[in-house]
């Protein structure tokens, strides 16, 4: 007899690819990243002419991230871009070239080991028409299975007229969106102790999340699947303040339900490392919308993926079953036999 093997999944995990295209010296600005090998298990990768962060093999090696994910217990990794190379900041057709060739290589990962990855692309947020575009190919081409944004594009919110006109797209299209923080406000007073990371990427999530909310679009597309990283920021433990500034403030409404209503529509990584954290989001929005996440391979990574929904207490089974995995396939709409394999019982 057989039975189903539970099955993990990393949503939250970032790749580069080993020939990063160097924009830097084919367009001569410094402004875009490039990635610099230091030898054959590491590299750096570089911004504004300094470092700017340094990588290992991990970061681009399907082999290397198998094994790890072997040891850990990952069945499944979801594979998307590290924001630094969002680059909504350049040219859009410059920005294009780079989520092409990231689009492509992260295509080339999944069709290599289907069972092991599934990919979610990148577009230049900055331009609408080519945004879309880029994402019809990505998702009808290339099979990726999403598209990772950024939380603003040069400053653009998620209420922005251009980037609703792309939400709006891959809405109609069905297509799952993963936000990731990035050029987080404030940033010019994070400077010391790493704050963009600790606490400029929460606010920033949160201001992301509320922007979309009070954008009205999931007034308008209610079955929009979009998911925010690093579980949601400071959004969760804000939400009943926003929620007061909309009762208190008639002026400011966009929508006919307060914002908490629409908060239950999204989805969220549970990369929260407290499972007092983390039982507070379920309390808030349950166990379905909740989505185990590492932020693979960085060193605020979660290890392993899903941690935190391990170490919680009163949860069910079924329940971390679902944040561990059943979460992710559904919002990413894949089939759970293509890459759970039975095993057998002794």
């Amino acid at each position: 007899m057989s039975n189903e093997k539970p099955l993990r999944v990393d949503f939250h995990a970032h790749i580069i690819p080993h020939d990063f295209p160097d924009l830097e010296e084919k367009y001569g600005d410094n402004r875009f990243p490039t990635l610099k090998h230091t030898c054959d298990c590491g590299a750096e990768i570089y911004k504004d002419g300094k470092a700017f962060r340094k990588i290992e093999d991990n970061a681009w090696d399907p082999i290397k991230r198998i094994a790890q994910m072997d040891e850990e217990g990952i069945d499944v990794q979801v594979l998307s871009p590290i924001p630094v190379t969002f680059t909504y900041w350049a040219d859009a057709e410059k920005c294009l070239e780079l989520s092409k060739a990231q689009n492509d290589f992260i295509a080339s990962v999944v069709k290599e080991y289907p069972t092991r990855f599934v990919g979610l692309g990148t577009v230049p947020l900055q331009d609408a028409d080519l945004a879309i575009a880029e994402m019809e190919r990505a998702i009808n081409e290339l099979g990726l299975k999403g598209i990772e944004i950024g939380s603003n594009a040069n400053g653009k919110t998620l209420d922005d007229p251009e980037i609703l006109r792309f939400i709006e797209a891959a809405a109609k299209m069905e297509v799952p969106i993963f936000v990731h923080p990035w050029a987080t406000v404030g940033v010019e007073r994070m400077q010391n102790h790493n704050f963009m990371y600790s606490i400029g990427m929460p606010s920033e999530t949160a201001l992301a999340a509320g922007s979309l909310i009070f954008s009205g679009i999931l007034e308008k597309y209610p079955n929009l699947k979009i998911c925010f990283s690093h579980g949601g920021g400071s959004f969760p433990y804000v939400l009943a303040r926003i929620d007061q500034a909309w009762e208190s403030w008639p002026h400011i409404r966009t929508t006919e339900e307060k914002p908490s209503f629409y908060a239950q529509k999204l989805y969220f990584d549970t990369l929260v490392y407290d499972p007092k954290n983390l039982q507070f989001m379920i309390d808030k929005f349950g166990t379905d919308k909740l989505i185990a996440g590492s932020d693979y391979p960085f060193v605020l990574r979660e290890v392993p993926s899903g941690k935190v929904v391990d170490l919680i207490e009163n949860v069910s089974a079924e329940d971390k079953q679902k944040m561990l995995g059943d979460n992710a396939v559904k919002f990413l709409g894949l089939r759970k036999e293509d890459y759970v394999k039975e095993e057998l019982v002794k």
